[in-house]
Order: structure tokens, then C-alpha cells, then sequence
């Protein structure tokens, strides 16, 4: 094993662009989205009520069913569109979407008992602190400067 008396320099941060953080953050939105409802199935009763066709009080019948896929389809289109939209439009779209699941979340907690109250807190914040990420990262996408007819860059004022 070699040592040397010279102190290791700074880590240097690597330049991730926006895209992939705004995919990657989609990614961790529905890894855990998926497993809130799998872990879900372990709270007594649950299988029951999904057995005689009821989930958190609805029916679980074809409007169900739609419901259920669509709230699931959105989150996982976004990994895909967060990466593949220009760049207008990608911010806007993360806006939009993580703003409407805002209130997605918060409802998954309504008309829990507070026997699970840890459970569902820490989920709905892990999943709004995603959100807000995904807020904060399209809010503050970054910006090029416009060159304008005439005039030179070095002397625009910014």
C-alpha cells in the first residue's frame, strides 16, 4: 500500500443535466409510490377489502381500474417525456404534473386510522419532497443568453 503526505484534492461535481435530474427524481417519485402501495397490503384487512372488491372505500370496479392505471401511467410517462420534450415545454409539463400531484398525495393519508400514522407521513413527505424537487429543478431551469441584432454580447448588460 503506497501513502502520501499530499492531501487529496477537491472531489470535482460533475454537471448533471436537468433532464436527468428531473427523470431520475420521477424514477425515485414512483419506486416509492409503488412501494407505499405494496406495503400497504400488509395493514390487516386490506386483502380482505380488495378480495370483496373495495379499496379505500371505492368500488374497484372498470372506473376504478382506469383511475388507478392513469394516476400510475402519468409519474412513469414523465421518466420518459423529462428526457425526450424540448426544453420549454419539458419545464412546463414538470410543472404542471408535479403541482397536480401535490393534493395526489396528501389524499392517500385520508380517512387512515393514526395507527399508521408514521407510515403515511413518511411517505406522503418522501413523495412531496420529490415533488418539490422536481418543482425547484423545473423552476430554476437553467436559461441562455439571447443574442440581440447589433449588438455585441460582452457589452449587453445581464
Amino acid at each position: 500500500m503506497t501513502r502520501t503526505d499530499r492531501p487529496a484534492g477537491a472531489l470535482r461535481e460533475a454537471h448533471i443535466p436537468v433532464q436527468a435530474k428531473l427523470a431520475a427524481a420521477w424514477a425515485s417519485f414512483m419506486f416509492l409510490y409503488i412501494y407505499v402501495d405494496y406495503l400497504a397490503l400488509y395493514k390487516p384487512g386490506f386483502i380482505d377489502d380488495i378480495l370483496v372488491g373495495v379499496v379505500h372505500e371505492f368500488d374497484t370496479g372498470p372506473t376504478f381500474v382506469a383511475l388507478a392505471l392513469t394516476l400510475m401511467a402519468i409519474p412513469i410517462l414523465m421518466i420518459l417525456l423529462s428526457t425526450t420534450l424540448p426544453a420549454r415545454v419539458n419545464r412546463a409539463t414538470n410543472l404542471v404534473v408535479a403541482t397536480l400531484y401535490i393534493p395526489v398525495s396528501v389524499y392517500n393519508a385520508e380517512g387512515e386510522s393514526w395507527t399508521y400514522f408514521y407510515f403515511y407521513g413518511l411517505s406522503i413527505g418522501l413523495e412531496l419532497l420529490l415533488l418539490a424537487f422536481i418543482l425547484r429543478a423545473a423552476w430554476t431551469w437553467p436559461r441562455t443568453i439571447r443574442a440581440t441584432a447589433g449588438r455585441d454580447l460582452a457589452q449587453a448588460r445581464v
